[in-house]
């Protein structure tokens, strides 16, 4: 897997490709993250990427030239066409599914937006999908376009382990049972007696009741698309 990223501010990228789990799986080769400034690609000596908007408003459209040339650029480097994403507030609603979807493509390219968006060319005719991470705007595509690195990159095979993955939220369709650890006994807090018991079927057990019941307090809406 190769994901590679078109910013403006490749700088962001330092930290967390260089923490935790991204770390290791780059280090041990599952993955390779490419960050590219979208400047590079601007055609001028300026390295404007941005413009006045046709029509008038407020705020600068980020142009469709860059965006074009570094992707051309880009997918020069892949075996096989890589998949383009944009990050907007416009797109469909990233969740695990997507993830899972991601993590099957041999490439990824993340296109991030900025300022009052991009030109519309770069939607229809660059863009492979639109992605949004929330129902809420940020200043830049580059914290969604982190939260995709991160969701695909661990669901990669070798970066964790399979039943890390079989169990967490989501992976099922609900969410993730209660999990506790020593002490066994905090503040008056009592870790729950089936879990000491010893009893598989018993715990198994508990632990599908807990995930609906949750799911059913905080995400009934999952349940619903269990239906």
């Amino acid at each position: 897997m190769k994901i590679s990223i078109v910013t403006i501010f490749p700088r962001m990228f330092d930290g967390v490709l260089q923490e935790s789990i991204l770390k290791r799986a780059r280090e041990k080769g599952l993955v390779e993250f490419q960050v590219v400034d979208l400047r590079d690609f601007s055609g001028d000596k300026h390295k404007s990427v941005d413009d006045y908007s046709y029509g008038g408003g407020p705020g600068m459209v980020m142009k469709p030239e860059p965006f074009f040339r570094a992707v051309e650029h880009l997918q020069q480097e892949y075996p096989e066409p890589a998949h383009v994403l944009l990050t907007t507030p416009q797109g469909s609603r990233f969740d695990q599914g997507k993830a899972h979807e991601l993590a099957a493509k041999a490439g990824i390219i993340i296109l991030c937006g900025h300022y009052e968006g991009v030109d519309e060319r770069v939607r229809e005719h660059l863009a492979q999908e639109e992605i949004s991470v929330g129902d809420y705007v940020l200043t830049g595509g580059e914290i969604p376009a982190m939260a995709i690195m991160d969701a695909v990159t661990r669901l990669l095979p070798g970066v964790l382990p399979e039943a890390s993955l079989e169990e967490e939220s989501f992976s099922r369709g609900l969410l993730e049972y209660p999990q506790y650890t020593r002490p066994q006994s905090f503040r008056g807090l009592e870790v729950p007696e089936v879990l000491l018991s010893g009893d598989h079927a018993r715990i198994k057990k508990w632990r599908e009741d807990e995930a609906r019941r949750r799911t059913a307090r905080r995400r009934p809406d999952l349940l619903d698309d269990r239906a």
